[in-house]
């Protein structure tokens, strides 16, 4: 199988998803410039940070306007935690910034109510609302690690495949066609982790 493209804009922990695809079997590389995202026929997003600079570095590098590329193109995508809310049309994060828009999705923050910590942190269910291939192999309420203060809340509920409950129900993994997304991390969540990024790196 050819390799994947693994995005690096400055943000986010990569060797730990490199390691992750190492692990399953699959060949992947950090992308680093924009003119190298066209020879991957499957590009991740991985990130930690905040979404207005995720979104400045990917424009200073031309690396958005290669990945809007390869998502026209047909190519599947996958966003993780930070990635995934940037795949998504707005966020709320210290002020509203714009997204790939990818998916019509806003980014909040968790609203406060008590006893509800924030960050979101740890071992949480992932619930399934409906199949989707990046799923082959997992069970409804399998758990999945978390670090993350926004939630992704989708204009449609057909585009959230999954959902999980912290203070409010929100969506955990999200598909529209090529593209998908994580809050979670799956290079930090054990078997279900690995099996979902290999049905990710096995699309067909």
């Amino acid at each position: 199988m050819p390799p994947l493209g693994v995005v690096d804009y400055g943000m986010g922990n990569l060797r730990s998803v490199l390691n992750a695809f190492e692990e399953i079997g699959h060949e992947a590389e950090l992308v680093t410039e924009a003119e190298a995202v066209a020879g991957y026929d499957r590009i991740v997003i991985p990130g930690v940070g905040a979404f207005s600079q995720a979104m400045a570095n990917l424009s200073r590098s031309a690396l958005d306007e290669a990945l809007d590329r390869h998502v026209a193109a047909g190519k599947p995508l996958l966003g993780i935690c930070l990635g995934m809310q940037l795949i998504c049309r707005e966020s709320d994060e210290d002020g509203t910034h714009q997204g790939f828009g990818w998916i019509d999705a806003q980014v909040r923050h968790f609203p406060p109510a008590e006893g509800l910590k924030v960050p979101h942190m740890g071992w949480n269910a992932i619930e399934i609302a409906r199949e989707n291939p990046l799923l082959r192999e997992v069970n409804s309420g399998a758990d999945v690690y978390f670090v993350h203060s926004y939630y992704v809340d989708c204009a449609s509920a057909e585009d959230a495949v999954c959902t999980t409950e912290h203070g409010v129900r929100f969506a955990s993994v999200i598909a529209k066609e090529n593209v998908f997304g994580m809050q979670f991390h799956p290079e930090k969540s054990q078997n279900i982790g690995m099996q979902l990024l290999r049905n990710f790196a096995t699309l067909h």
